[in-house]
């Protein structure tokens, strides 16, 4: 037991100290010893660990207090990458973007690749060729227009996508850790973490894709709410009468959003709820809320922010939880 907790504190100092020479860049060891409240003795370890593994290097000397010069250790952000994959349409096609990032969250790949439908062959083919260019890559992140239930794709407004088991696949061929989101709750994640928002904050997504059915992602106290299957947000099957896969009359779509806003608003009174569409003008879905409004009498009611650009969010949100799908996981001991 003895050496089990032993190894389990090395574990947590060592990844204390990696967190602080993420967030400072550069340190001395007194320094760092300074920043962890380690002793210097358990610092000069925990770094020499670091560096022959890669992850710190040394940089250059410093003036010391009449010292003796201190070498000061940078902390390699390349040292593990990202590849994160996000599945969005463009024009009636679906755009397959692969972007590797390192741990800075610093761009050092990207590439777009359009198919007039998904193909399972030819992303797994994408996968491994920027795999092979990108030998550090450590995770793989993606998001999809869709939901994954024990292990199976089986919600999507992409039929293509249906009953693959992504993770499985990729995890078997390539080795590596995979994590698949849905792209709305990646889209308000990536708007939370953007905007900086305090967790008790509830903000709403709601992404109306031009050619496929509404999706909805809940973010409260500083997460994503999922519930039972990850279906929390499938707002398609909501009874509002509207055929999502034809053309939407302008009038019938601004009053859907509407009512989706209002059910939101009496469920869940969130602070915020994120509109993302670009197929009518902001103006006439604010007036026609703003007229709501006038007519209803709710207690409450949230900002509406409306933004015709999904992939904006959808891609931060993925690099923001692939990144994190890189921590390193705390050892337990039963």
């Amino acid at each position: 037991m003895k050496i089990a907790n032993a190894y389990l504190m090395k574990e947590i100092n060592i990844n204390h100290v990696r967190q602080v020479m993420k967030r400072v860049e550069t340190a001395t060891k007194p320094q760092l010893a300074s920043l962890t409240k380690l002793s210097v003795v358990t610092v000069n370890s925990l770094v020499k660990e670091l560096c022959d593994l890669g992850e710190l290097f040394e940089d250059e000397t410093v003036p010391s207090n009449g010292g003796r010069p201190a070498l000061t250790y940078r902390y390699n952000y390349d040292f593990s990458l990202a590849l994160v994959m996000y599945i969005n349409e463009k024009q009636g096609q679906d755009l397959i973007t692969a972007t590797v990032i390192n741990l800075e969250d610093h761009m050092v790949f990207r590439e777009e690749y359009t198919m007039p439908t998904f193909d399972q062959k030819q992303f797994y083919e994408i996968i491994g060729n920027v795999l092979t260019q990108h030998a550090s890559i450590k995770v793989i992140g993606i998001g999809i227009p869709g939901q994954t239930v024990n292990g199976e794709i089986t919600v999507s407004s992409h039929q293509q996508l249906k009953g693959i088991r992504m993770i499985e696949d990729l995890e078997a061929q390539f080795g590596l850790p995979v994590m698949v989101e849905n792209d709305v709750n990646a889209a308000i994640s990536g708007y939370c973490a953007k905007q900086e928002l305090d967790e008790e904050h509830c903000v709403i997504g709601i992404y109306f894709p031009t050619h496929y059915p509404p999706g909805m992602g809940i973010y409260l106290d500083g997460k994503v709410i999922k519930g039972k299957l990850g279906m929390a947000g499938e707002v398609k099957y909501l009874p509002m009468g509207v055929d999502w896969y034809s053309l939407v009359e302008k009038e019938l779509f601004i009053e859907t959003v509407c009512k989706m806003i209002q059910t939101v608003n009496a469920i869940l009174a969130p602070d915020k709820v994120v509109i993302y569409q670009n197929m009518i003008d902001k103006d006439s879905v604010v007036q026609a809320w703003q007229m709501n409004q006038a007519e209803l009498s709710m207690p409450s009611y949230p900002d509406v922010i409306l933004i015709d650009s999904f992939r904006d969010d959808f891609e931060a949100g993925m690099r923001w939880l692939t990144l994190k799908a890189l921590e390193p996981a705390l050892v337990q001991f039963n």
